[in-house]
């Protein structure tokens, strides 16, 4: 794992600032510890110093993952986020859904049936409110 450059750092921010806004300085300075983002594999971790620590020991080749996973950057340098970050930004974003039905029940109900109330993309869910037009 290594740090991230300052380009794949702002690439990676601005991406976040769209959903959360302000409050990406809250992921770093955590009153638990302090947390950081590392790169592994084209993939993006976040996690506690002290994990990151204890990962320094594993060599990269061996090295699966260690923290969660936040995204990806693609081959054109894109960063994409992934579902496992969502834990992490829903506290800092407003709107998210409620789950009506279970997947098994959503499987087999008939076209007229509410499986989520206010069903939308994820994107609306955790946007922040403050720069949508």
């Amino acid at each position: 794992m290594r740090p991230l450059t300052d380009d794949e750092t702002k690439i990676m921010f601005e991406k976040l600032s769209k959903y959360i806004g302000e409050n990406i300085k809250l992921l770093v300075d955590r009153p638990d510890g302090t947390y950081c983002f590392r790169l592994h594999k084209d993939r993006v971790f976040y996690i506690s110093e002290k994990i990151l620590k204890l990962a320094t020991n594993i060599s990269r080749d061996k090295l699966v993952s260690a923290g969660t996973c936040f995204g990806k950057f693609t081959k054109t340098q894109k960063f994409r986020l992934h579902i496992t970050a969502l834990d992490f930004l829903a506290p800092y974003a407003k709107g998210f859904g409620v789950a009506a039905k279970s997947t098994q029940v959503c499987r087999h109900v008939d076209p007229m049936s509410i499986v989520v109330f206010h069903q939308a993309d994820i994107g609306e869910y955790i946007r922040c409110e403050d720069t949508l037009t």
